[in-house]
């Protein structure tokens, strides 16, 4: 039986030796047939593309790679997608691939890579003026890597498609691209076990926006001036980790019912609206992160419940906290709490908690975000009144954030890239 199996796997390794040697690259030039030279390349093969302009659109059926240099362009008729994979292990990298078509439903693409299309590598291209730059339509295990993506400026924001689109490609990677110009950078949906590290985003809607896609991790990326750095919905175990939003116009960070992740070490700076938005939103720890800047540091609404909130530091923005909801929680965990740029505190003892609890709201706060137009009054006789009495009568306090350890400096994550 061991002599049957040693023979069986000689074999095998001998087959893949013969296919590997029989695997040719073959020079395409500018101006010829792609669609001909893919149809009789042998699956391994390397079809490298010589600058020029090469006409799309092309469907890759067996196991290749389309290669290309400087100035190598595959150029689709401007309906469809101009590279469309449907067989497994394709390598597309160094091309400029544009003239996708415009149909949303259809996803038109630069490369759309089908379910039957697993293992694709979408490396180091250009992906300038198509409807969705790529599309992992079911493809697991995929890897989209040092791409720059931009879109199309024909069509309104709602008629874009994404830099990078996911559906139910388990196991796929996004890393180190530069997009702007698409609707969002990265959109997945109904997927798990992703990763998305090191991108880079601007002139979007949402640069990163998550929908039912579990256990998967977003790291070191970038967002810079969108209408929301990440959106993270109806997903659970998540790590997010070292990301930067920078003057997003709306929200650095949302969470809308995405539960039991960890939000650590980010940065939210600047932000046009809020730097956190938490609604409905269970078990998360947000630790370690910096939120700065922005009109509201934190707006925690819509029943969430049994969150881990500390480490972080809130610094300078307007209102620190908008904290929707009638309980009493404390932001503290294990004798630690966050640092708060307006409190006014001390540390007698030395050992870097305030000597006193914290409240970044009141009933001044509770007031303004339910009647805005108060905010005539804000400096008011009447409104520093209020705010004596209830420093003084604690029965007057309304239910709301408390930190029971605040810091007296703030923790130091990684700061944003510049």
């Amino acid at each position: 039986m061991a002599l049957s199996l040693t023979r069986v796997l000689v074999l095998a390794a001998a087959t893949l030796v013969a296919a590997a040697a029989g695997a040719a690259e073959t020079v395409v030039p500018a101006g010829g047939d792609l669609a001909a030279a893919v149809a009789r390349a042998a699956p391994g093969d390397v079809l490298r593309l010589e600058p020029g302009v090469h006409a799309g659109a092309v469907t890759v059926d067996k196991r290749l790679t389309l290669a290309g240099s400087e100035g190598s362009v595959v150029a689709g008729p401007g309906t469809g997608s101009v590279i469309t994979v449907t067989a497994p292990d394709v390598r597309i990298e160094s091309l400029e691939i544009r003239g996708s078509g415009k149909d949303l439903p259809g996803m038109d693409s630069g490369v759309l890579v089908k379910r039957t299309a697993g293992n694709a590598a979408i490396i180091g291209n250009r992906l300038a003026g198509n409807l969705f730059g790529v599309y992992l339509h079911g493809a697991a295990n995929s890897l989209v890597e040092g791409n720059l993506i931009t879109g199309r400026n024909d069509v309104r924001l709602a008629e874009k498609g994404n830099g990078v689109s996911i559906w139910n490609a388990p196991g796929s990677a996004v890393v180190d691209n530069e997009m702007s110009g698409v609707r969002d950078g990265i959109f997945v949906t109904t997927s798990k076990q992703n990763r998305f590290e090191n991108n880079r985003f601007s002139d979007l809607r949402f640069a990163i926006h998550y929908m039912y896609t579990h256990d998967s991790r977003i790291a070191g990326n970038v967002s810079r001036g969108n209408h929301v750095g990440y959106a993270l919905m109806y997903s659970n175990n998540l790590e997010v980790v070292g990301n930067a939003s920078i003057g997003d116009r709306d929200h650095g960070l949302m969470l809308n019912t995405a539960n039991s992740s960890e939000i650590r070490g980010n940065s939210v700076e600047n932000g046009g609206e809020k730097c956190v938005f938490v609604y409905n939103a269970n078990k998360n720890r947000l630790v370690d992160n910096r939120f700065e800047g922005c009109p509201i540091g934190i707006h925690f609404t819509a029943g969430s419940e049994r969150n881990a909130i500390s480490g972080n530091a809130f610094i300078g923005n307007r209102s620190q906290v908008k904290y929707v909801g009638t309980r009493f929680v404390d932001w503290a965990a294990e004798g630690r709490g966050n640092y708060w740029s307006d409190n006014p505190a001390f540390d007698l003892d030395g050992d870097g908690i305030a000597d006193q609890p914290y409240r970044p709201n009141d009933v001044m706060d509770e007031i303004l975000w339910t009647l805005p137009q108060a905010k005539a009054l804000v400096n008011s006789p009447a409104v520093h009144l209020l705010r004596a009495a209830q420093s003084r009568f604690p029965a007057l306090k309304p239910g709301g954030v408390i930190d029971s350890a605040p810091l007296m400096r703030p923790p130091q994550p990684a700061r944003s890239p510049s």
